[in-house]
């Protein structure tokens, strides 16, 4: 046998040894659902070239060892701030939702709340498993003695943003997936420069990839002149080679804004205007933003830290451990002491415990358990005793959490859930489609939004329970990306969130199961072909 006969049989031979490794380690690959590992396998023999590459590239969450072992190592330094918190004590006695009754927008609530769901310790209330299954995810307990403010809508959550900015007194914390240097955006990155220039520290984090236009922009040159500390999250330095070391669509999709470790901001909304022009056929984007003022902004505030110590070699320890400074409540930029203050505790007023809503903010990503965000979605479904409410723009499910939503319905919870109508992803619109049959047999209303890209990604349960933040129902929100939300037990916020749920509603084509049924065979086709690697999207 000639040289030239035996290449062709070695380069098979060697062909299949790397299709069988990428295989086995698809098959290995730990906290995987077999749906995941059958996608994979399928794609590898059907295409072996590109689903190697593809493995190579997306297969695994992976950020890097570095980067990893740095959030573990900040993620249990806060474990001990949080085992020395006078406010986890507070919560555990009281249970959550122990005290009612936050402020709410007047435009969807009629203005301050008198008095949310008063119920009694942990073990009486009703709804103290789910904030237990947010603890077990990011160690932080249910807090009261919080106010909120729903904004009327993503410009005014930036106006009220930019306000509390130019009142802050000690610090100001910003961490954006994207963040444009557009309208909105400038108008924040203006309001970093004024209080950096004050002697505010301002400390400022974005997406490495969602805002590179910012992060090679003017703007973001213009604050590090003035003094913003700034950082890219997980930075990409050389794409081609940046798969080596971690899986280059990972990112950081969190929305934390944080003023003087008493205000904080959670929802949707990007730093950016609603007209999104990167992607403005899809506008406006229609988000969710609800400003609270108490101990849950120290919590956002221990997850901006953690991020920030990952990225940067400054130590937030002490900022992390001072206790939460008194604001003004229902007050824009409300006032605390400057950031070496928060340090003694002596210089500080504490908050009162008891009173306000109970709140408990919940992180999520690669570098905590996989199940993390699904859980926390499918125990709230199983929550709902009345009626269950989702709104997301982005809908790819795993089977347990597909399968909490119907039988959420087939138990006579009223369960709706709205998309909308043109989605920025058409993969992923596509694959949300293929699963609206079931839904629906199963009793689920589905509503379409035809307005704008519905971007706000919230869920209330009974009128009582509220979640929010910047999670989707995808798999990109449950393994890939780090995200934030919080978890609410007021009837009056969660009053408010239904009443904005209900405003989408009425704006919405409900979709109808003979309409589904009309669909045609190639539509089908293309849905559930596209469904079938819901896993690996």
């Amino acid at each position: 046998m000639t040289d030239l006969t035996l290449w062709p049989a070695t380069l098979l031979v060697a062909h299949v040894i790397l299709q069988a490794i990428f295989i086995v380690r698809a098959l290995l690959r730990p906290h995987r659902e077999p749906s995941a590992r059958m996608a994979w396998v399928l794609v590898i023999m059907g295409v072996p070239a590109l689903g190697m590459l593809g493995y190579f590239l997306f297969g695994e969450t992976n950020i890097g060892r570095r980067r990893a072992a740095l959030y573990r190592e900040t993620a249990q330094m806060l474990e001990g701030v949080q085992r020395h918190d006078p406010d986890r004590d507070v919560a555990a006695e009281a249970g959550p939702g122990a005290a009612g009754g936050g402020m709410v927008s007047d435009a969807d609530a009629g203005g301050k709340s008198g008095g949310g769901a008063e119920r009694g310790g942990a073990e009486g209330d009703p709804h103290a498993h789910l904030f237990h299954v947010g603890t077990s995810i990011s160690g932080l307990h249910p807090v009261d003695g919080n106010t909120a403010h729903l904004m009327e809508s993503s410009d005014a959550a930036i106006d009220a943003i930019v306000a509390d900015m130019d009142a802050a007194r000690a610090h100001v914390h910003l961490l954006f997936y994207i963040w444009l240097n557009d309208g909105n955006g400038t108008r924040v990155a203006e309001a970093a420069i004024r209080a950096a220039r004050r002697g505010v520290t301002v400390r400022a984090m974005a997406d490495d990839i969602g805002s590179r236009g910012m992060i090679r922009s003017r703007d973001w040159a213009r604050m590090k002149e003035a003094g913003v500390k700034l950082a890219r999250a997980l930075p990409v330095s050389n794409p081609f080679l940046h798969p080596i070391r971690g899986r280059i669509d990972l990112r950081n999709h969190r929305k934390i804004v944080v003023i003087d470790g008493a205000v904080t901001y959670c929802g949707s909304q990007n730093c950016a205007d609603p007209a999104f022009l990167p992607k403005a056929r899809y506008g406006p984007w229609v988000d969710l933003v609800v400003r609270f003022e108490g101990p849950v902004a120290r919590q956002n505030q221990l997850l901006f830290i953690a991020d920030w110590m990952a990225h940067v070699d400054e130590d937030l320890r002490e900022l992390a451990e001072a206790d939460a400074p008194l604001a003004v409540a229902g007050t824009a930029g409300a006032a605390a002491a400057p950031e070496d203050a928060t340090r003694d505790p002596q210089a500080m007023a504490r908050w009162e415990p008891g009173g306000g809503l109970t709140a408990q903010v919940i992180g999520t990503g690669p570098t905590v358990r996989p199940t993390a965000m699904p859980e926390m979605f499918e125990v709230l479904m199983h929550g709902a005793r009345r009626e269950l409410v989702v709104t997301t723009p982005y809908y790819v499910p795993t089977e347990a959490m597909q399968s909490a939503l119907c039988i959420t319905a087939r138990r006579g919870v009223a369960t709706s859930i709205v998309f909308p109508t043109r989605n920025d992803s058409l993969i992923v619109a596509a694959a949300s489609r293929s699963y609206y049959s079931e839904l629906l047999e199963a009793g689920v209303r589905i509503y379409e939004y035809p307005l704008g890209l519905l971007h706000s990604k919230s869920l209330t349960l009974d009128g009582e329970v509220a979640l929010i933040g910047s999670a989707n129902l995808d798999r990109r929100s449950f393994e890939l990306n780090y995200e934030n939300n919080i978890l609410i037990s007021d009837t009056a916020l969660t009053g408010a969130l239904r009443a904005r749920q209900q405003s989408y509603i009425d704006a919405s084509d409900e979709v109808l199961p003979r309409d589904v049924a009309e669909w045609s065979v190639g539509r089908r086709l293309w849905y559930n072909a596209i469904a079938m690697f819901g896993p690996v999207l």
